[in-house]
């Protein structure tokens, strides 16, 4: 934890709002990315983060110091979209920012563009069929590379629970894939002609 971000955390337990406001900025970013990667609208994603924060500001007291703060921080967000989820019995996930591999080149052309598209589709579709804290947990994993342990920190999981979710959704999102591909008159197969999974 960098210095003033330490110094703004002890003013802002102190009752400092102007600390907060600070803690507010470095952070709206991922806490927004977050909430977007979890309910898929801008809208939506905005009055999460507010909500985050909100609860942050309201728990900041409690907040234990030994425990990473981006962690502590994300998981309310987490929760509070994983409720949001639950309540519109919906599970989508924006997948716009998902690392694809480059051609040889490094400059893909028309016919890879469409295909990434198509593929994120995809993919988004499949996380559509998680559980909400599956899902939270694949975000985590995937996204913002959070540890095993992180993830259990977050979501209140214990590290068994953290890597039986992780595995029965990893699973889950290969099989829906293969049996996308198989029913997909464009099925992509690789050079042995096998269908091709998902980098999950």
């Amino acid at each position: 934890m960098q210095e003033n971000e330490s110094d703004w955390l002890s003013r802002a337990q102190a009752g400092d709002p102007d600390a907060f406001t600070q803690v507010v900025e470095m952070y709206q970013t991922p806490v927004y990315n977050l909430c977007y990667r979890m309910l898929n609208n801008a809208g939506d994603a905005e009055d999460a983060a507010q909500e985050t924060f909100l609860r942050a500001f309201q728990s900041i007291r409690r907040y234990d110091r030994s425990r990473s703060f981006p962690t502590w921080l994300l998981s309310i967000a987490a929760h509070y979209c994983i409720d949001q989820i639950r309540k519109r019995r919906m599970a989508i996930v924006s997948m716009e920012d998902l690392p694809y591999p480059e051609l040889a080149d490094g400059s893909p052309g028309p016919e890879a563009t469409v295909s990434r598209k198509e593929e994120r589709k995809q993919i988004q579709g499949i996380l559509n069929s998680l559980q909400p804290v599956d899902r939270a947990a694949v975000v985590m994993y995937y996204w913002y590379e959070m540890s095993y342990e992180e993830i259990g920190q977050a979501l209140n999981l214990s590290l068994s629970a953290v890597k039986s979710r992780l595995h029965r959704a990893r699973r889950a999102m290969v099989e829906e894939w293969i049996t996308h591909e198989q029913n997909s008159p464009s099925s992509v197969r690789n050079s042995h002609g096998n269908l091709r999974s998902p980098a999950i």
